[in-house]
């Protein structure tokens, strides 16, 4: 009988708790439940269970915890623009699987629209576009005087890299992707290191993102090769947290959320042993991202405050590294144009472009059919083009 009333019990308990897990979704999530992925591999989920998963990655009890960022007390207002008239916008979204499009030229709504069921209350998740946003945490960091220079060396913060091939690279080596550490991206190979990465148990007492880099063998000489590594950014997020002393998650609160006006609350999914994914995994509203585009094109400053360098963005946002496709480069965790334009991007469609000379932001949230490789990438480039064509032409 005492058996049979501890199982109930414990039945009960798995009840509500899965009651008050249904009730912490929105509306619009709970009506694909039934399609929410049941494993925690984000590269093999069905475009369903993306489309699902995309804009509750906070909320599936099977993926990492995550922490909160609050919004900004003082949210910057988006008043409405002149409504630009895109030709064909319409197949465009449909194409792209678009959750959230939000253009804003010199701080105004040009255009914004939603799809999929999503919208401008809701939370779609970054993924590399992250990658910006912790970028310009180091930037912040210098700035406050927490880090001396880009040419510290990395285990200078992180000591359990002491010993491994991190050893004589520097920490703007690591902002451009050329550390000479052997890695792997390739996001449909379920061996590569980024997909490994995951799955892999961390050294007792040690963080994930430490313990599994420390163990990679040296591929070139640091500096001289760029070569994506999402793996990396996560360690910037460590030497970040370790050289302020504070979670990532309290800094971005710090030194952009709240500075920059976003206006609802946002989450970052944080790794095994804790710590936020800085690679990845930023949960926010389309508007808020386009809002980090206008903190972009203000140098940073805020209220007469410099939240970074003055110079940072100048050095972050042009080409740094040459990564072999004409006309495109890689600053400091920034995708560059030759024209002077810079983007923030991620995988399945998620972006940030920002046109310095046109004053234009192009945030946008979508579910593409593949990773990266798919049409959608060079539709989007050709997007970008009529956009700043229209805005040239009195648009």
């Amino acid at each position: 009988m005492r058996l049979r009333t501890l199982v109930l019990s414990a039945l009960g308990a798995l009840i509500i708790a899965g009651g008050l897990w249904f009730a912490s979704l929105d509306k619009e999530t709970r009506g694909l439940l039934t399609a929410l992925p049941t494993d925690r591999d984000v590269l093999s989920w069905k475009q369903t269970q993306r489309e699902a998963a995309f804009r509750a990655m906070d909320r599936i009890p099977l993926l990492a915890k995550a922490a909160t960022v609050t919004p900004s007390p003082t949210p910057l207002p988006l008043p409405a623009g002149k409504t630009l008239e895109i030709p064909g916008i319409d197949d465009y979204l449909r194409t792209q699987n678009t959750a959230g499009l939000v253009i804003l030229q010199d701080g105004r709504v040009r255009f914004e629209r939603y799809g999929l069921g999503f919208d401008a209350a809701g939370r779609w998740t970054s993924f590399s576009v992250a990658k910006s946003f912790t970028s310009t945490l180091v930037g912040a960091a210098i700035q406050d005087g927490y880090i001396k220079s880009l040419e510290d060396k990395v285990s200078q913060y992180i000591p359990g890299l002491r010993g491994s091939a991190y050893d004589d690279v520097t920490i703007r080596q690591l902002l451009t992707m050329s550390s000479g550490v052997r890695w792997n991206e390739d996001y449909e190979d379920p061996n590569a290191d980024v997909a490994q990465f995951n799955n892999a148990t961390p050294d007792a007492g040690v963080d994930a993102t430490v313990s599994y880099l420390r163990e990679l063998p040296r591929a070139h000489p640091p500096g001289e090769v760029w070569n994506y590594n999402t793996g990396e950014t996560n360690l910037i997020g460590v030497l970040v947290s370790s050289a302020t002393g504070k979670p990532l998650t309290q800094y971005l609160q710090e030194k952009i959320w709240h500075p920059a006006g976003m206006e609802a609350t946002a989450t970052w999914l944080l790794g095994r042993t804790g710590h936020e994914i800085a690679g990845c995994c930023l949960q926010a509203a389309t508007r808020d991202f386009s809002r980090f585009g206008l903190f972009v094109l203000a140098n940073g400053a805020v209220g007469g405050q410099q939240i970074v360098p003055p110079d940072w963005f100048a050095q972050a946002t042009r080409k740094q590294k040459d990564i072999g496709d004409p006309g495109r480069g890689y600053g400091f965790q920034w995708w560059t144009y030759d024209d002077g334009s810079v983007a923030a991007q991620g995988i399945f469609g998620q972006g940030i472009y920002i046109d310095l000379q046109r004053r234009l932001v192009i945030a946008s949230n979508s579910n593409w059919t593949r990773a990266s490789l798919g049409p959608e990438s060079k539709a989007r480039e050709a997007f970008y083009a009529q956009v700043r064509a229209l805005i040239d032409a009195g648009g």
